[in-house]
């Protein structure tokens, strides 16, 4: 499963960033997957940031 935030919808809250540093990053003032980590779907951690994402910017497909 991979993951993607939408630029389109993110509007930079950061909360995925706060919740999962190791896998979500802030790059330009939007939420960013880390390069290499966009497999880490399966992460309850990432799941979590998944949900909680304000905007609803955070994607997972198989």
């Amino acid at each position: 499963m991979k993951l993607s935030v939408d630029p389109e919808r993110c509007y930079g809250s950061g909360d995925c960033a706060y919740r999962v540093p190791s896998v979500f990053t802030v790059v330009d003032g939007f939420g960013a997957v880390r390069p290499g980590r966009e497999d880490a779907a399966d992460d309850p951690q990432v799941r979590e940031a998944v949900e909680g994402c304000p905007s609803q910017a955070i994607t997972v497909a198989e």
